[in-house]
């Protein structure tokens, strides 16, 4: 973006304190995050998402697929009783990797659903339980990463390759992008 495109922005800070100057003595204007959502897609919509959470800077803190630790067991505990809290959403099919998960959630998964919460808020809610909770035994644990990773599964035979994709992750978690090796902790 050239300099003479960019909109300025007021930041309020304390008394006797400037914001943050260029090397020319401008004050600095704090760089815009561009979104992952799609621009014009009503994420309140009745449709199936394929969901990845990544862990703070990818750390392995859920224990393996299947041996997870404490960390790992209450993100379970949360995922499976996500229905409880939304009416309208289900998670389909998840699994919880030594630094990610992947979902399979449904929202307007109810006959008549009236069903206006958005994935983003799902998520959100999701995320700051488990961190809650987490929280409660292992204080300045930091648990996610910013934001995640979502997909709109179009039609069936995308729903079938991604919920494949998910049941053999375990199996293949050598070879998964995220893949790092687990390291001793004392969850």
């Amino acid at each position: 973006m050239d300099q003479t495109e960019r909109k300025s922005i007021t930041i309020n800070v304390g008394e006797g304190l400037d914001p943050p100057k260029n090397n020319r003595g401008l004050f600095m204007e704090l760089p815009k995050r561009k979104s992952p959502r799609l621009p014009h897609f009503d994420y309140a919509s009745d449709h199936y998402y394929f969901v990845t959470i990544c862990s703070s800077e990818k750390k392995c803190i859920f224990g393996e697929p299947n041996n997870l630790n404490v960390i790992g067991k209450i993100t379970e505990k949360h995922i499976q009783n996500l229905s409880n809290h939304h009416t309208g959403v289900k998670v389909d099919k998840y699994v919880i990797m030594p630094n990610h998960i992947h979902m399979i959630i449904i929202l307007g998964c109810e006959p008549n659903n009236t069903n206006t919460v958005k994935l983003d808020t799902v998520i959100g809610l999701l995320k700051s339980g488990i961190t809650r909770e987490i929280h409660q035994k292992h204080p300045n644990t930091k648990i996610w990463q910013r934001s995640f990773h979502d997909h709109i599964i179009r039609n069936q035979q995308a729903y079938e390759k991604i919920w494949l994709y998910i049941e053999s992750n375990p199996q293949i978690w050598d070879k998964d992008c995220f893949y790092e090796l687990i390291e001793e902790n004392s969850y």
